[in-house]
């Protein structure tokens, strides 16, 4: 077989490097909260998938191992069992850990896709279709059971015109000055998946904010939770102009613990990534398919205010020495 028709002789692209380093740091991050959750739950059914979660996790932590070892490429750090404690004692509800674990393979499902597209060599290929299979597996399992309990947060169902028709005016797009069509469908699942979003991520950030260590961090938790307390006021209003319905969860319980069950780095690395990543998917979606013209200027005043504040994060992070630097290039300046 030639060198070039050889898997193992072909280089990994940049565009591989970056996606399985990504993958590692997000999988170990999974790791260490499937741990938590597996010592923490106490439904049997929510304790089945918890357990479904940590079993693909670890598969895919080696199978990443395997790869960076074969490919000579240093392993990155990282989180480790020193970000977790197990024996904390108990923080989430089994629904708010349900809610967690759904996050978490939601965004799964956008990063895995991206990254076997992305990918040339064939048993990289191989290694996120996998992950996109074994997920797609466990996510329709969770819906099922979400379902089931009444908690699955479903998007207002609403009478629709059957008609079709081209849009004739100008007028289509005003929301400014009054005199504003209805929301049509794309806005409607734009608004209502950016205030669940919201209500998710506000009640993920005062948890880390009971539990974060430091008073900087304390502090960015909390501004960012105010922060998305504008968000779902903002965008509600567009509802209640409509009377659009739209539900909420009353699941996302919380208990005081003596210690942190995550260190200050794990906790912040979910923000940034879990909901940062998610956020910011979400509102350029909610731009590009949305034609109200007071509704795209809602999702562009959020993004700038969420620039900011996972802006801030960065910072903090870089500050407190968290941030592991992804695979780099050899200098080519001469």
């Amino acid at each position: 077989m030639s060198e070039t028709t050889n898997k193992s002789q072909v280089e990994l692209t940049a565009t591989e490097v970056s996606n399985l380093w990504a993958g590692y740091m997000k999988i170990t991050m999974e790791l260490r909260f499937y741990e938590y959750f597996l010592a923490t739950t106490t439904d049997p059914e929510v304790k089945n998938i918890v357990e479904k979660l940590l079993d693909f996790a670890q598969k895919n932590v080696q199978n990443l191992k395997d790869i960076f070892t074969k490919e000579k490429l240093t392993i990155p750090f990282g989180f480790t069992a020193e970000d977790v404690r197990a024996d904390a004692g108990k923080v989430f509800s089994d629904t708010f850990i349900l809610y967690i674990c759904h996050d978490i393979t939601m965004l799964s499902m956008i990063t895995y896709p991206s990254a076997f597209s992305d990918s040339t060599r064939k048993d990289i290929r191989a290694l996120f279709q996998e992950a996109i299979e074994s997920v797609l597996h466990i996510q329709n399992d969770m819906t099922e059971l979400m379902l089931s309990k009444g908690v699955y947060l479903k998007p207002p169902q609403v009478a629709m015109d059957h008609t079709i028709d081209m849009v004739g005016h100008m007028n289509y797009l005003n929301g400014l000055f009054g005199g504003s069509r209805p929301v049509n469908a794309a806005e409607i699942a734009n608004l209502t998946r950016i205030i669940h979003r919201a209500q998710f991520s506000k009640m993920i950030l005062v948890t880390f904010g009971k539990l974060a260590k430091t008073k900087d961090l304390k502090q960015h938790f909390s501004k960012g939770n105010q922060a998305l307390e504008k968000v779902t006021s903002t965008l509600q209003e567009v509802f209640d102009k409509e009377n659009i319905p739209i539900s909420a969860s009353g699941d996302f319980n919380i208990y005081d613990v003596k210690d942190s069950p995550f260190s200050d780095k794990l906790m912040m690395f979910f923000v940034n990534t879990c909901l940062g990543m998610f956020c910011f998917i979400m509102i350029n979606q909610a731009l590009t398919s949305s034609l109200r013209s007071d509704i795209v200027t809602k999702f562009t005043n959020i993004s700038d205010e969420m620039k900011k504040f996972y802006g801030k994060g960065l910072i903090l992070t870089i500050t407190e020495k968290w941030l592991e630097q992804p695979p780099q290039t050899i200098d080519r300046k001469i």
